[in-house]
């Protein structure tokens, strides 16, 4: 099979047909669509894409099958990462570790400047790490807890912790994106990295004078400060409040900075988690403290305070509760494997090429080529390795550097995946943070910001660096 024998309406039926059923889902379903409906129209997308390759003869049905099983074996590490997440985020709210973190932290953020705090904090921390996932899911949570607290809205929050883990996480050379986008294109890593910062800087700037314009509206004026301590109060009372218990986050970022694999790093705070909690927090674990543990491992922790606010707060986590998101990611492997089979995937993407004129327009297809692929392929790592082996033919050809190559396959496909619902990257958020996808989008000011100022300056032909 070869590409140039497949037609462009061909190959965008199945993504046409996605496309149809998604928008029916949000219509109709409108929060609750990632809560099955996606993951059937993703399911029968993908079998739409294995009809059409049959009845053009594309490959065999045990080809796309091994393709397609291939694909989803691909996200079970992200998968397991998941489940483990939720196990951790219900047994540091038991342990009181999460607790502790809202309790301090409420305290010492001020309401003006929680938003750009966020932002840089989460940037330091995933910077340090490497890891926008792992910072997501351990300080990501605590500062949803905190401005759910101070009266913010969780959007904007979300949209906050996550623009500052995917600054460090772009920058670091720790992160896998980050060696893998100039493995893609033939850069030096340490050259990547510089080019990054041309463009990564400015957007991140931008995101803070945002958050702190928004952040203002909230200088006080709106928190109601009898209810925050009315919170705190009850926090005293359930939990076993104790400085010790940063013992854990401390740990998780020890981990990760010593290049200790997401899985077993969480795995090993969760464990700590059940030590502190037989440790600090005694009075919860009751009669019976395996059940308990198990429980909330398993279904998450159950807060009963007596305060409706704080019982919302900390009844969260658990394994059970990332199997929607696990089904979603399973179902968006499979479309993505299928049309990667038939050959449709490459197809859409080297399109592009045809609208090529120059270095503006050869950075902006690249950028859109991992957008487009972080949307019907389902994952940013796909997003980066296929942009980056199509374009690198013609960066050459061009007398252009590796690195700007490298540099855009950064900014168009890592930061963009966390914007995707049914994308691992969008999953993960979604589903740690507890607010949908498509609610914290407009507040991901850094991810909006990074394709934008990237086609900016490949059109403007500042800091392009010529083989």
């Amino acid at each position: 099979m070869k590409n140039n024998k497949i037609s462009l309406v061909e190959s965008f039926i199945p993504v046409a047909f996605l496309i149809f059923l998604l928008v029916v889902n949000v219509t109709i379903f409108k929060d609750e669509a990632t809560a099955g409906p996606n993951q059937l129209a993703l399911f029968f997308s993908g079998f739409m894409a294995m009809l059409v390759g049959l009845i053009q003869k594309r490959k065999t049905y045990k080809q796309m099958e091994d393709i397609t099983i291939n694909s989803i074996t691909s996200s079970l590490q992200a998968n397991l990462i998941l489940l483990t997440v939720g196990m951790l985020i219900a047994l540091w709210i038991l342990s009181g570790v999460v607790p502790t973190m809202i309790y301090y932290g409420v305290q010492l953020m001020s309401p003006s400047f929680f938003l750009p705090a966020t932002c840089l904090i989460c940037s330091f921390v995933s910077l340090c790490t490497g890891s926008s996932w792992s910072t997501g899911g351990t300080v990501g949570i605590a500062f949803i807890a905190i401005g759910q607290t101070l009266g913010f809205p969780l959007p904007i929050v979300a949209g906050a912790v996550i623009s500052g883990s995917y600054f460090g996480d772009k920058l670091s050379p720790l992160s896998d994106t980050t060696n893998l986008a100039p493995a893609m294109a033939g850069a030096d890593l340490f050259e990547h990295i510089r080019y990054l910062l041309i463009t990564t800087v400015p957007s991140l700037l931008i995101a803070l004078i945002l958050f702190t314009i928004i952040g203002s509206s909230y200088g006080g004026q709106n928190i109601d400060l009898e209810s925050v301590d009315v919170v705190l109060r009850t926090i005293e009372a359930q939990f076993n409040v104790n400085f010790f218990l940063f013992i854990a986050p401390a740990l998780i970022l020890f981990l990760v900075y010593k290049k200790v694999p997401a899985l077993p790093s969480m795995l090993l705070g969760s464990l700590v988690g059940v030590v502190l909690a037989f440790l600090f927090q005694s009075q919860l674990l009751g009669d019976n403290a395996f059940k308990t543990l198990v429980n909330a491992g398993v279904n998450g922790f159950k807060s009963n305070s007596g305060n409706e606010f704080v019982d919302s707060l900390f009844s969260r986590g658990g394994m059970s509760s990332m199997l929607n998101t696990v089904w979603l990611i399973i179902m968006a492997m499979f479309f993505g494997g299928m049309m990667e089979a038939c050959g449709y995937l490459q197809r859409l993407a080297s399109a592009l090429l045809n609208f090529v004129t120059g270095t503006g327009s050869l950075i902006l297809s690249t950028i859109l080529s991992c957008i487009f692929l972080n949307i019907t392929a389902s994952d940013q790592y796909l997003s980066i390795v296929v942009a980056g082996r199509m374009f690198k033919e013609a960066y050459r050809k061009r007398g252009l550097a590796a690195v700007n190559l490298s540099r855009a396959l950064e900014d168009g496909g890592t930061v963009t995946s966390v914007l995707v619902p049914w994308n691992s990257g969008g999953a993960y958020f979604s589903g740690i943070l507890g607010v949908p996808t498509l609610e914290y989008l407009p507040y991901c000011f850094f991810n909006l910001c990074s394709p934008v100022v990237s086609v900016i300056v490949g059109f403007l032909g500042l800091y392009i660096k010529k083989r």
